[in-house]
């Protein structure tokens, strides 16, 4: 990327995907072809995306480096930025900085089962990383993933399901908060939907992201289950802000999370103050 950190680069808009009614996942690539060809980034990593004339926010990664070429985010629409956002069309520029902050440690997680447990937009990140591990599947033991929203309809990354649901040895449950009449997984929210089905914890490192209240259900389920803080890794990637650490609002407490995270394990959070 641009040795100012503050310079975005150009990046067209190729594809829109509507994930949800409030959500959308945009791919985009660079228009500078050599950058495009070298740009690599690590799953949980993030970037700040700008819409000329409007601003600039931060998001996710939501593509897996294993599928280069191409940078994906999913953005819910909450305000001005997302707002222009989702009225730009295939062909439109953005400016893209980044990649900023860490990632999950996968290398540290080879040969483990892995659980992922995921909340509405907050599968944006777990997206990435899940994709990633099955593009390297041999490395891994079983990966199941649980994932919920608040209807059917909120579910994001639904033309991706099948996919996930036919690698081996990977299953896939999902729950909805409120179910219609079309929907046949279970109805009930994220935490109880564990606690249901009782992963255990042997060999396994749980990956979570989600609304905050749904986190912090999942870290007290996840611990009912026995599962230790060092097991647990969660991404705080709600309280980024400039992706450098100079505006200094994404602080908790001495850490940064544009800097210091913004993947965290559990036993990480605990040390923090209980600001997040």
């Amino acid at each position: 990327m641009a040795a100012n950190p503050y310079q975005p680069e150009l990046a067209t808009v190729e594809e829109i995907i509507e994930e949800t009614p409030d959500t959308r996942t945009f791919r985009a690539v660079f228009r500078d072809p050599e950058l495009r060809e070298s740009f690599t980034y690590e799953p949980g990593q993030f970037q700040e995306v700008s819409v000329f004339g409007v601003g600039e926010a931060t998001f996710c990664l939501t593509s897996t480096p294993t599928r280069p070429g191409v940078v994906e985010f999913s953005v819910k629409q909450v305000g001005q930025v997302t707002t222009a956002l989702h009225e730009m069309s295939p062909g439109d520029v953005v400016g893209i900085r980044g990649p900023f902050g860490n990632w999950f440690p996968y290398e540290e997680w080879k040969g483990k089962k892995l659980l992922f447990i995921g909340g509405g937009i907050g599968m944006a990140p777990l997206r990435s990383l899940l994709n990633f591990c099955l593009d390297n599947r041999a490395d891994y033991g079983p990966i199941d993933l649980i994932y919920g929203a608040r209807s059917p309809q909120d579910l994001c990354f639904r033309n991706e399901f099948d996919a996930w649901r036919s690698a081996p040895d990977s299953r896939v449950f999902l729950t909805v908060d409120r179910g219609d009449e079309t929907w046949q997984g279970n109805v009930g929210f994220v935490p109880a939907y564990l606690m249901d089905l009782a992963p255990s914890p042997e060999n396994t490192i749980a990956i979570t992201c989600g609304p905050p209240i749904m986190i912090k259900y999942v870290l007290e389920s996840l611990e009912k289950l026995h599962f230790q803080p060092e097991q647990i890794y969660t991404t705080l990637e709600m309280k980024m802000k400039c992706g450098i650490g100079k505006c200094g609002r994404c602080n908790i407490g001495e850490k940064f999370v544009c800097i210091d995270g913004p993947v965290f394990s559990y036993a990480q959070l605990k040390e923090l103050p209980p600001e997040f």
